[in-house]
């Protein structure tokens, strides 16, 4: 990126950039090229396509050149600029936590169906939410449902402090209360409408395969559970049991890979009605059951 005859405006930066990470393997060559240069020059992205005659400055190109040399050596673009989206509102992420994923909304919007479609809107709800790493579903369930009571549980003390401050952003820290511990052991003689959840599931075969990013800079606290896969959603299921009150619904993340086994691992004797839901692609990806009456 040194300077050639022609001047390095916003266009042939981002022209430039987006060769360059396409051939160092990014999925999203153009977008991470936005992101990151909206990012330096403190812009909205879409203000870059109002813009493209501009030239940064040999600072800001600076700055720049630096987050694309991390980006094409595989640091996620989330952790270069701080932030990730997660139903559309930013959260603050760093490698102490797992960044949000699309996936994950579905935990979400399952959570927000079944209150509508039981009529809770108005009633007061308790919610655990277990491994809420950068907080993401306890801030979104807390901003959409003003009349609930949130839980937020982590075994990292960093995770927590993303999560605060992620709460704290969206104006919703005086209705999450934060825990550090594993899984619902913090609130074992606590009750709860819903418990919801993004544990760890994959296998360690599954991490060594996963692209660079995700290998080497996402915490393996977050990705790992062990050899199958199921080693922490099946002590979550038990203890769920244990903590939801007769009706309420355990929503949690699976791996299309383990949802067999995921099913396997639900009591009928304390579990009805579970379900999958599934992503835009047709694989399963949330599990939901409730709490037999």
């Amino acid at each position: 990126m040194s300077q050639g005859p022609e001047a390095w405006n916003v266009l042939r930066l981002l022209q430039w950039t987006t060769g360059y990470l396409e051939q160092h393997g990014s999925d999203s060559p153009r977008l991470d090229a936005e992101v990151l240069l909206a990012h330096v020059l403190g812009w909205p992205r879409i203000e870059l396509y109002a813009r493209y005659e501009y030239e940064p400055d040999p600072e800001q190109r600076a700055a720049f050149r630096e987050l694309v040399r991390r980006r094409a050596s595989g640091v996620p673009v989330a952790y270069l600029v701080g932030e990730k989206e997660f139903f559309s509102l930013p959260f603050r992420v760093s490698p102490a936590v797992l960044i949000p994923r699309p996936e994950t909304e579905f935990v979400l919007t399952a959570l927000l169906d079944r209150v509508q479609a039981r009529g809770e809107q108005q009633q007061p709800l308790r919610i655990a939410d277990v491994g809420t790493g950068s907080g993401c579903l306890a801030v979104c369930a807390a901003k959409q449902l003003p009349q609930a009571q949130v839980t937020a549980i982590d075994i990292s003390s960093q995770a927590l402090h993303i999560a605060q401050e992620n709460a704290r952003r969206h104006q919703v820290a005086q209705r999450i209360r934060f825990l550090q511990g594993n899984l619902l052991e913090p609130v074992a003689e606590e009750r709860f409408h819903y418990v919801l959840s993004n544990p760890p599931y994959l296998t360690e075969a599954e991490l060594a395969q996963a692209p660079v990013e995700v290998r080497q800079y996402e915490p393996e606290l977050a990705l790992v559970a062990g050899p199958t896969g199921t080693e922490v959603i099946a002590p979550l299921i038990q203890q769920a049991a244990r903590c939801l009150l007769p009706g309420g619904a355990l929503i949690c993340e699976i791996s299309p890979m383990i949802h067999q086994r995921v099913l396997g691992l639900y009591d009928p004797s304390c579990w009805s009605d579970v379900e999958t839901v599934s992503d835009l692609a047709g694989h399963p990806r949330v599990v939901v059951a409730h709490r037999a009456e």
